[in-house]
């Protein structure tokens, strides 16, 4: 049944994606420095700083990576959950130290970069992407296609690609600590691939806007159908309410446009930037979690029970996942949300229509295809995942949700809306996980769109 599913709404979207005139992607775009680790090379360099220092943060992570233990904590916390983590490196040396550790690869990092090469390199929709600083070396990054940066040239707004843009500016670098399924350090065994990233770049986390945007915001809107917004998890209690101001002027154009917008979440931190978040969710269309962020908002509405719930057991109890999106909608009044994790997604929407199982059904092949080929190149790539085994281990999610729910072939009316749910297709030894989120992301939202006009 699934397999028929998936061959039948990849097909639907190839065909509708070229109805999509123009996504709008802000605000991060940096570089990824990506390491491999080794088990070795990792030990020593825990038993140089101590264990006993570096452990404490492999249980509860700090706020942000000031020492190396705090970068080396983090990646043991990472690994021995096989869950992905990101943190701000405040240090000097310890930037330092990550650039003496060195890389394997160098590849188009930030959620907006990838968004952008995946949905204008791949499925050649038109976007326009918030790039904070364009250096030689980021504008190669992106692929060709219809990606396009605002410029100012002769007192006129232009949108060109950016390896047409020739600046010259700062490189910003964020360091990505790989480790596969079975990983093992110090007797820390890794359930599945997975990566922690500590990003060493002042412009991201303080959400620098660009004066192109922030000037001609409103001209920017009206090439637009669709927006994503990304890149606020590195802000902090003490930088977050000067970006909040301009991103809800932004909001504000964009709902004035009847634009939908969606929020790509990202493991915040700050608890205020949480809360935050969750304050202004209601004038987001949409909004993408997995189970660690979706977590991290229950904790901050005060669902302490509900937030364990979610990270007790793997896979992630699918009747907590959806108590929490119920309470997430209830609260902010958010029409899509979409909850993503190893194995299955599900999406709790306002309104009806398997357009919405359809979209994650082409996600999950898209994702397939990133983690089989390392790189999606066209959509011809995307079909060479429909030989990647459906997970099934979902199934007995699908059971559960079919005993509570009433769920028929992934889908299911709840409320006023509907639950829509598949089963992912795993690679059993993926090239690489960066990016993944950010391609399931922005393949479902897109999708949707264009399958529902």
């Amino acid at each position: 049944m699934w397999d028929e599913m998936y061959s039948r709404a990849l097909k639907r979207v190839e065909e509708a994606l070229p109805e999509i005139e123009g996504v709008l992607l802000a605000y991060n775009t940096n570089i990824d420095a990506i390491r491999y680790l080794d088990r070795h090379d990792l030990e020593d360099r825990i038993e140089k700083i101590g264990k006993e220092e570096v452990f404490k943060y492999s249980d509860e992570l700090p706020e942000k990576i000031t020492e190396i233990s705090h970068l080396l904590g983090g990646i043991l916390w990472s690994i021995k959950r096989g869950k992905a983590a990101e943190l701000f490196v405040e240090s000097t040396s310890v930037r330092e130290y990550m650039k003496c550790w060195g890389w394997d690869e160098l590849r188009m990092g930030g959620q907006v970069g990838i968004m952008a090469n995946l949905l204008g390199g791949v499925y050649d929709i038109p976007v326009i992407a918030h790039v904070p600083q364009i250096s030689k070396l980021q504008a190669q990054l992106f692929k060709d296609g219809p990606i396009y940066v605002p410029k100012i040239k002769e007192g006129t707004l232009r949108f060109v690609h950016p390896k047409e843009f020739r600046g010259d500016e700062e490189s910003l670098t964020h360091h990505i600590y790989e480790f596969p399924r079975g990983f093992e350090v110090f007797g820390i065994k890794a359930p599945r691939e997975n990566r922690f990233i500590g990003s060493a770049d002042d412009y991201n986390p303080n959400l620098y806007i660009r004066p192109e945007f922030k000037e001609n915001f409103e001209e920017i809107a009206k090439k637009v159908q669709l927006a994503i917004i990304s890149g606020l998890q590195a802000l902090t209690k003490e930088n977050y309410l000067q970006p909040f101001n301009e991103i809800e002027r932004h909001l504000e154009i964009l709902n004035e446009r009847d634009i939908p917008v969606h929020l790509e979440f990202a493991f915040t931190p700050d608890e205020a930037v949480r809360k935050k978040l969750v304050d202004i969710l209601g004038e987001f269309t949409s909004v993408g979690l997995n189970e660690v962020e979706l977590a991290s908002v229950m904790a901050v509405l005060d669902e302490k029970e509900l937030a364990e719930r979610l990270i007790a057991h793997d896979p992630v109890d699918p009747i907590a996942v959806v108590d929490a999106m119920m309470k997430l909608a209830e609260i902010t009044g958010v029409q899509r949300i979409h909850f993503h994790t190893y194995g299955y997604y599900i999406a709790l929407t306002s309104y009806e229509g398997e357009y919405v199982r359809d979209s994650l059904l082409f996600a999950a092949l898209a994702a397939a295809a990133k983690a089989k080929l390392g790189d999606v190149r066209n959509l011809g790539d995307i079909s060479r995942a429909l030989d990647v085994p459906v997970n099934e281990k979902a199934f007995d999610v699908e059971n559960r949700l079919k005993e509570e729910f009433d769920l028929n072939n992934g889908v299911a009316k709840v409320n006023e809306g509907q639950l829509s749910f598949v089963p992912t297709r795993i690679v059993a030894k993926p090239k690489s996980t960066v990016g993944i989120g950010d391609t399931i992301s922005s393949s479902a939202f897109v999708s949707e769109f264009a399958l529902r006009r």
